[in-house]
């Protein structure tokens, strides 16, 4: 189920890449994996949201399970100044905040720095013993403030329960509203979508991952949805297709994709 989540959140990313920066409706809707956009990437080619995934899996698979943000921190350095886990080993996008981080060691702690920066690479934790404490850890490798911290506690929480089997709708439902510094996570299906934000803000990239999981009945659907909300296009569909790869595992997702997605062989050497 890890390779269902990992190959999903690859996916979502490489679907977004293309779109990522651009407004909602100023586009035609997407319907397949293309390349090109602002970065000017080849069809396929996943983003920073999954290398640095990758590297939270590779050192969790070198460690055996246990958290060590030591060594995650190295590694997501040797994405950063040499390309690792990248595909054609080309670093091409990276937030000013998770460059900071990286390069003082220290993990951004302001109201201001609550990117989705941390969220879009905690997934693979879901499939550890890691606790709340330890997720937190993770994402303050980088995003260092509660509001961040507490997101990836909840992705990790509702990774964990789709994986056990318990459905969408469940497991939306269990996440306490005093667990959370959210208020629109419990109804998110409801919302209309000219009030789901896509914007780099942690909020609203979870919000908007919950509500295209939650309003869609298969893989395709979630991913294309997030897609077609615009601004930070790649990474909402790399969360959303993350959970997405869990409840519909890789036999879900659309084979043209799956066969043009770029990099598959750094995703098996990670797994764990």
């Amino acid at each position: 189920m890890l390779k269902d989540a990992i190959v999903g959140l690859a996916v979502g990313d490489a679907l977004g890449v293309p779109y990522e920066f651009r407004a909602r409706g100023t586009y035609q809707a997407v319907e397949d994996m293309v390349g090109g956009g602002f970065h000017g990437q080849p069809a396929g080619t996943f983003s920073d949201d999954t290398s640095m995934t990758l590297a939270t899996c590779d050192s969790l698979r070198a460690t055996g399970g246990a958290v060590d943000v030591d060594d995650m921190r190295r590694r997501f350095v040797a994405w950063m100044e040499r390309g690792e886990y990248a595909v054609d080993h080309r670093m091409f996008d990276i937030g000013g905040t998770t460059a900071t981080a990286l390069r003082t060691g220290t993990g951004a702690t302001g109201t201001h720095d609550n990117g989705n920066g941390s969220l879009m690479r905690i997934l693979p934790l879901a499939f550890s013993d890691a606790t709340d404490d330890e997720i937190a850890q993770v994402s303050a490798i980088t995003h260092a403030h509660s509001t961040s911290c507490r997101a990836c506690v909840t992705y990790v929480h509702l990774a964990r329960d789709l994986a056990a089997g318990i459905s969408v709708a469940d497991a939306i439902a269990r996440i306490e509203d005093t667990a959370v510094p959210f208020t629109r996570l419990h109804g998110i299906a409801d919302l209309p979508r000219d009030e789901i934000h896509s914007s780099g803000y942690v909020v609203d990239t979870l919000e908007a991952a919950l509500w295209c999981l939650a309003t869609t009945t298969d893989y395709a659907a979630c991913v294309l949805a997030a897609v077609n909300l615009g601004e930070d296009t790649d990474t909402v569909a790399a969360v959303a297709g993350g959970l997405a790869g869990i409840v519909y595992d890789e036999a879900g997702i659309p084979k043209p994709w799956l066969d043009a997605l770029r990099g598959r062989d750094i995703i098996d050497r990670c797994l764990f």
